[in-house]
């Protein structure tokens, strides 16, 4: 038996792409541009960065999530404090950890606050591609705004970054959308519910049974076949919908509808929180078989005060990291190039002193730069640095030789464009000239 230590199962390095991996799994350098990608949309919809810790409460989310939610019940990493008894749990979402850090602070106390973040959570589950026990979450949340404006702009905002990623609505993605109202409502629609599936008892399968007195309205998004005919002529919570919420969702399609994004009203959306109201949506994507869902939310009005707050609305949404960038592998799309823009190198110890300033000099400028490094064997051939310099993608290679040195001057060479040749740049011009380039 190997004495070799291991990651959890469901737990993953994110590696670079150099180094081989034994899982399709995204590499660095595209979670990278993944990263890079959110930052820049959320900043242009004036979303604000937060951070919350790993772990909370575990009382946060059993109130937060509901007590007989699959995740409350199932899926979570829960321990108690050696220290001092406390019941803790490694968060397996994030909305209820930025609801507790906005009561807590007193963060509403100014108005409403567009907020985000993107971490690790954690669920104990059986993992499988896509759905893994560690698993990264980017997290939108729109706290204090009570309209339905909002909830549109977060599902535009939504489409503004899949396209971002090289996602299109409609060929790689489609949006569902559903209400499910208010409390009044939903309790009218959960009597009824309830009714339809006590006199069809013994159709139900198990899961189905245990949920049909605490929450049956998770027996909606059961994925079991034999139940779909059975669920679909379940009564809609659509028809128990009061004026006020149809208003609100009507006000939302009217924006979708004005934005050209086109959506499937699905009345048997419900997603897997309690905490929701009015509206509920999802992304999802037919390229990753079973693994359907990229990104979801919607508005929880309720959430803020349940936890102990002021009253206040809320609307937000999850997206799930590693299952997006399956999908933008799953259909091709290659992210922008990750390859320096020079590769340097050096025929002498003389040489590398040069060499370093000019890489620094290039870097100065905005140009991303690597320098080619002495091995056990000492400094290698320029035949060799060469061989480097091309493997590394990079468009053009600094060369500086013993005659360089003692004009200080680089030599430049296009590695991309054989037509271009090289040039000679003094050391004092090689800051204009990357300038120039990272520019061009």
């Amino acid at each position: 038996m190997s004495n070799t230590l291991q990651a959890v199962k469901g737990m993953n390095d994110i590696l670079p792409r150099s180094v081989p991996r034994k899982k399709r799994l995204p590499s660095s350098e595209i979670w990278s541009w993944f990263d890079g990608t959110v930052r820049r949309v959320l900043a242009q919809y004036g979303y604000k960065y937060i951070v919350t810790p790993i772990v909370e409460p575990t009382p946060l989310f059993v109130r937060g999530l509901g007590e007989v939610t699959d995740i409350v019940e199932k899926e979570m990493y829960s321990f108690e404090d050696s220290m001092n008894g406390d019941q803790l749990t490694l968060r397996p979402e994030a909305t209820a950890g930025i609801v507790r850090a906005m009561i807590e602070h007193n963060a509403l106390y100014n108005g409403p606050l567009r907020l985000w973040t993107m971490g690790p959570m954690f669920r104990h589950e059986q993992p499988q591609e896509g759905r893994y026990r560690q698993f990264h979450q980017v997290d939108v949340e729109a706290l204090g705004f009570p309209g339905p404006d909002v909830d549109a702009e977060q599902i535009l905002l939504t489409r503004a970054l899949l396209r971002e990623l090289g996602l299109r609505e409609g060929e790689h993605v489609r949006l569902e959308i559903n209400s499910l109202g208010q409390p009044a409502e939903r309790h009218a629609h959960r009597a009824a519910l309830v009714e339809y599936f006590q006199a069809r008892h013994d159709a139900l399968d198990e899961d189905s049974r245990r949920r049909l007195l605490t929450n049956p309205l998770r027996i909606l998004d059961s994925k079991n076949p034999a139940l779909q005919s059975l669920i679909d002529e379940a009564p809609k919570l659509m028809q128990f919908l009061g004026a006020d919420s149809l208003a609100h969702l009507n006000a939302i399609r009217a924006v979708l509808d004005a934005a050209g994004l086109a959506y499937r009203v699905n009345p048997r959306l419900v997603r897997g929180m309690d905490y929701y109201n009015l509206t509920v949506f999802e992304w999802v994507t037919d390229k990753l078989g079973s693994q359907g869902t990229v990104c979801g939310g919607g508005r929880y009005d309720g959430l803020i005060e349940q936890l102990g707050g002021k009253p206040a609305p809320a609307v937000g949404w999850g997206l799930g990291v590693e299952r997006l960038l399956l999908l933008v592998d799953a259909v091709g799309i290659e992210p922008p190039s990750d390859a320096p823009a020079v590769y340097v190198m050096f025929s002498s110890e003389a040489a590398r002193v040069v060499a370093m300033r000019a890489a620094e000099l290039a870097r100065s400028a905005g140009l991303s730069v690597v320098l080619h490094a002495q091995g056990r064997d000492g400094i290698a051939s320029l035949k060799s640095q060469f061989k480097k310099a091309d493997a590394s993608g990079a468009r053009y290679a600094f060369v500086v030789g013993d005659d360089e040195v003692a004009s200080g001057s680089v030599k430049v060479k296009d590695l991309r464009d054989r037509d271009v040749g090289e040039t000679l740049q003094s050391i004092d011009g090689v800051a204009a000239w990357a300038h120039s380039s990272a520019n061009a």
